[in-house]
């Protein structure tokens, strides 16, 4: 056999290398990503109300795709727009209600991404009454392990923020929302919609929703700062277009479990830019309850959905 022979990889490993590959990358950039979303809000925070900043990041956001999802990709049907307006309703205005308005009430930046965080959680809560799955035993336990590691975090948080007990549920009841509709969409047969598409939907419908919050809390007009015209461009090309299209891109080539475990990894990412940027303190509460919360990630991501008859 010649020595070209022996170097060449048999094609099958090398497929499944460069699928491993570009899972990694895909992976890894949704992190940075997602951690730019915590960042974007307590910025903007210090500049204008938290309705008013996720109204119009969601608006130009949607306006930004609306002539690609019009011109581009399969003709939108009426069904496949009242879902994704479902899916905006839950994945963008809930989510993102829950955490900014966590953040905006004083929670600590880091800890409200360690919290939204348990969605591997909330999905294996969720995941048997909607897809029918029930999750292994290590899942389990690799879920709970994240969880314990919350719990250790937040509580330091809780003797240093003088915030209102019940606005650390904020955060939580977001993440129930996103993963939601993070099942709802696994199971959908709208998966074979293009990103860009459903993307531009739930934005605007979240818009919407956005749009009578944050008239009630004060107004709807953009405040003329460049400071908020700067955030609200972080949020809109960095963690919604790029964070959402790369959550939906993972999903898509994974399974809910991995995607949403690997989101473990946002938190302390999130937690030393806020310390770098805003001077929020970190604590070796909050670097145990990180390390805790990633032996639950390598649990969960390791772990595999057991395969049930339809």
């Amino acid at each position: 056999m010649s020595a070209a022979g022996l170097a060449s990889p048999p094609p099958r490993l090398s497929g499944r290398l460069r699928g491993l590959v570009l899972i990694v990358l895909v992976e890894a950039a949704l992190v940075v990503c997602w951690s730019a979303g915590f960042i974007g809000v307590r910025f903007a925070s210090d500049h204008a109300p938290i309705f008013l900043i996720l109204l119009w990041r969601s608006l130009v956001s949607g306006l930004v795709l609306l002539p690609f999802a019009l011109a581009m990709g399969p003709r939108l049907r009426i069904v496949d727009v009242a879902f994704q307006m479902l899916l905006g309703a839950l994945a963008m205005a809930g989510y993102l209600s829950g955490f900014a308005l966590a953040i905006g009430m004083g929670v600590p930046t880091g800890l409200t991404a360690l919290i939204t965080d348990m969605l591997p959680l909330a999905v294996a809560l969720l995941s048997w009454p909607i897809l029918g799955q029930a999750l292994t035993g290590r899942q389990w336990i690799g879920s709970f392990i994240g969880l314990a590691g919350v719990f250790i975090a937040s509580g330091w948080s809780l003797k240093v923020a003088d915030v209102p007990l019940w606005a650390y549920g904020l955060p939580v009841l977001g993440t129930l929302s996103l993963a939601l509709a993070t099942l709802l969409q696994k199971r959908s047969a709208v998966n074979a919609m293009p990103v860009y598409q459903s993307l531009c939907i739930q934005c605007l419908s979240a818009s919407a929703i956005f749009a009578g919050l944050a008239w009630h809390e004060g107004g709807v007009l953009p405040v003329m700062e460049a400071r908020f015209a700067g955030g609200i461009l972080w949020l809109v090309f960095v963690a919604t277009f790029g964070a959402w299209s790369l959550y939906y891109l993972a999903l898509r080539k994974s399974s809910p479990a991995r995607v949403t475990a690997v989101l473990y990894l946002s938190p302390p990412v999130t937690m030393i830019w806020a310390w770098l940027m805003f001077g929020e303190p970190l604590s070796w509460a909050m670097a145990a309850g990180l390390l805790v919360s990633l032996a639950g990630i390598v649990i969960v991501a390791r772990a595999r959905m057991p395969v049930h008859a339809a």
